[in-house]
């Protein structure tokens, strides 16, 4: 069995121990390591998985960016165990969708936001009370931005701690509990919210200037905003937003930072997986493996530790 053909076992070994099927994606990378076999490749480069996720000559552009795309998975994890292999860069090939990187945000930036958003002007100030309280949240649970702004106020459950999730993304419920020190900021948001706004329009726990729900427009608005404000979004012409910084970056940062910690920890994380996965709500524990794409530090972990189990011992 050649080098790469073991790595290639390796890699589908992770894969599945962390929850995804990835049976198709095995095979599809399994022909594509019998070319390389076949031509006596030692190292996997951009020249050759370009070449070879382009044939045959007569399909799909799309299906042409999927081979590609399993190509570079695979390449970025190989490249934690051999620094040669060349991870074929994005957009080499047109595609219908690609996801984007998220953007993690460090502790600082957290910081930069919420008082930038703190300064947010507004007649009575729960415009400012109100963003930083959602941006908070986010940073603290990785809720979906919707779901923070779908709770009602029996959703927040401000002595025992508790979230109530409902009827959100795949039709699920769940429900997510806070750290002490989420409850206190959400307990004295409450007070704040009802002295400024005491006959509030809507049911909404976080609630807009007006006294309504928040919409998916004025939040987005909102933390442009605050992003440029802060330097994490470039200043964009007219009425755009520029690019930067998402509000769903705060649930990828999220999941990321504890998945670091329990590597860190030595804990085993494809047991604990599942765990994480019910918390964001994910309709299948593999769709959390996407997570660990996001830092090459997360990449390594995982290898690692999924190396050191496959041997029998601890990493």
């Amino acid at each position: 069995m050649s080098a790469l053909r073991t790595a290639l076992a390796q890699y589908v070994a992770v894969r599945r121990a962390l929850g995804a099927q990835f049976r198709e994606p095995a095979v599809t990378l399994g022909r594509f390591v019998a070319v390389l076999e076949r031509d006596r490749a030692e190292v996997l480069t951009t020249a050759r998985a370009l070449r070879w996720a382009q044939e045959p000559a007569h399909a799909q552009p799309a299906t042409w960016a999927r081979r590609l795309s399993l190509v570079r998975g695979f390449a970025a994890w190989l490249s934690v165990l051999d620094p040669r292999t060349e991870v074929p860069p994005r957009r080499l090939l047109a595609a219908r969708y690609r996801r984007p990187t998220p953007h993690l945000f460090t502790a600082h930036e957290i910081a930069q936001l919420l008082a930038a958003a703190g300064r947010l002007p507004s007649p009575t100030g729960l415009r400012a009370l109100t963003h930083v309280t959602l941006l908070g949240l986010l940073a603290a649970t990785g809720l979906r931005p919707g779901e923070a702004r779908a709770l009602d106020r029996g959703d927040v459950e401000l002595e025992t701690g508790v979230l109530w999730i409902r009827q959100t993304k795949f039709g699920k419920s769940r429900i997510v509990p806070v750290a002490a020190s989420t409850r206190a900021a959400l307990a004295t948001y409450a007070a704040a919210r009802d002295a400024r706004c005491p006959w509030p329009q809507t049911a909404a726990f976080l609630v807009a200037e007006r006294g309504t729900r928040l919409t998916a427009g004025t939040t987005e608005r909102t933390f442009a905003t605050v992003s440029r404000a802060v330097g994490l979004r470039a200043a964009a012409g007219g009425e755009r937003h520029g690019r930067g910084p998402r509000l769903r970056d705060f649930r990828h940062t999220f999941a990321t930072h504890r998945l670091l910690e329990w590597y860190r920890a030595g804990r085993d994380v494809t047991r604990a997986l599942p765990t994480l996965a019910t918390y964001l709500g994910h309709s299948h524990v593999g769709h959390t493996y996407w997570y660990l794409q996001a830092i090459p530090e997360l990449l390594r972990l995982a290898t690692e530790d999924a190396m050191a189990r496959s041997r029998g011992g601890t990493r």
